[in-house]
């Protein structure tokens, strides 16, 4: 290809795109941007039912929608109209919410399929920039990846979808994002989660991880301990591990990044900084971490659940346990 063609400089732009957002979270972590903080929304104190059961989970649903709703009343009375509309879809009749807290940049467990009677649960766990006002792009990526299980799926094989957002994710250009801080904190839940889903299903059902970007990292601390058969890390700046075995889980780890994903050029390293680990070392996707590494296709950060991709196609199969048929 020449270097003047329009398709040439379509491919310098991006390279140069993503070497300016890789250089942007680095500097971030020792130049911290400036400016003011967003209002604080006026939420109610997050519904608090028993502990679920298979036989309750209705009844769970219920309470976390009518929270919703009355934080999507509050939420507008303060003038905060995106917040309110976020907040009165999530209280839809049809959202199955295990959990919500509309308070600050808001918090939300959803599950998607039959969880009572699943056979087969994966848990999408998000990256930075993920609050309720940034949802529905994150439900997205929940909604394609339970119509390809359902879709795949062995006749008589039931699946369900969790979508957690169960952690304050950071921003993607801020101090917090280079550093495990935010993970550490959150991957406690994550493993209380996946009790609180084994409660629901039974011992039989076997549960997957599938975490995107900065949300690896929180699967990474979460994996010891956590009652999963696989964990699938995307888009991953790496896991504070050297290895897949410092991990110190039975799961099988898989790792992919797509061709077109920025998060390749960041720097793969852990420094520490006034008192702070900044980095998480080993690419996950390098021979030496140790990963399972699948085919992604030529997708995006953004892109790995996008209907039809080649990466969607392999969690999928990983979420199924379907391995031999995923693709390397």
């Amino acid at each position: 290809m020449e270097p003047g063609t329009a398709a040439g400089r379509r491919r310098r732009t991006s390279r140069s795109r993503r070497t300016v957002l890789a250089a942007l979270i680095c500097g971030a972590v020792v130049l911290p941007l400036s400016g003011a903080a967003r209002p604080e929304i006026p939420a109610p104190a997050p519904a608090a039912p028993a502990a679920p059961t298979a036989g309750t989970l209705d009844e769970a649903y219920a309470a976390h929608r009518a929270n919703a709703a009355e934080a999507s009343r509050m939420a507008a009375a303060h003038g905060d109209h995106r917040r309110a509309t976020a907040d009165r879809s999530m209280a839809d009749p049809s959202r199955r919410l295990l959990a919500f807290d509309g308070r600050g940049a808001g918090l939300a467990t959803e599950v998607l399929g039959d969880l009572a009677h699943a056979d087969r649960v994966a848990v999408l766990v998000p990256g930075s920039d993920t609050s309720l006002d940034t949802y529905g792009r994150f439900r997205a990526a929940a909604l394609a990846l339970h119509r390809r299980l359902t879709v795949d799926a062995p006749e008589g094989t039931r699946t369900a979808v969790v979508a957690w957002l169960g952690y304050e994710t950071p921003g993607t250009v801020s101090t917090t994002v280079a550093t495990t801080g935010r993970a550490d904190r959150a991957a406690p839940k994550l493993r209380a989660l996946v009790d609180v889903l084994r409660g629901i299903t039974g011992p039989a059902a076997r549960f997957s991880l599938l975490c995107h970007s900065y949300g690896s990292v929180v699967c990474a601390r979460a994996a010891e301990g956590a009652d999963v058969t696989d964990i699938a890390l995307v888009g991953s700046p790496g896991t504070g591990a050297d290895s897949a075995s410092g991990l110190r889980t039975s799961a099988r780890v898989w790792a992919a990044r797509g061709a077109d994903d920025w998060v390749e050029h960041v720097p793969h390293l852990g420094a520490d900084l006034f008192g702070t680990t900044v980095g998480f070392g080993t690419d996950p996707v390098s021979p030496g971490f140790g990963a399972r590494v699948f085919a992604a296709g030529d997708g995006g950060h953004s892109d790995y659940f996008d209907p039809g991709s080649v990466s969607l196609r392999n969690l999928a199969r990983i979420a199924l346990g379907d391995i031999t048929e995923v693709t390397q």
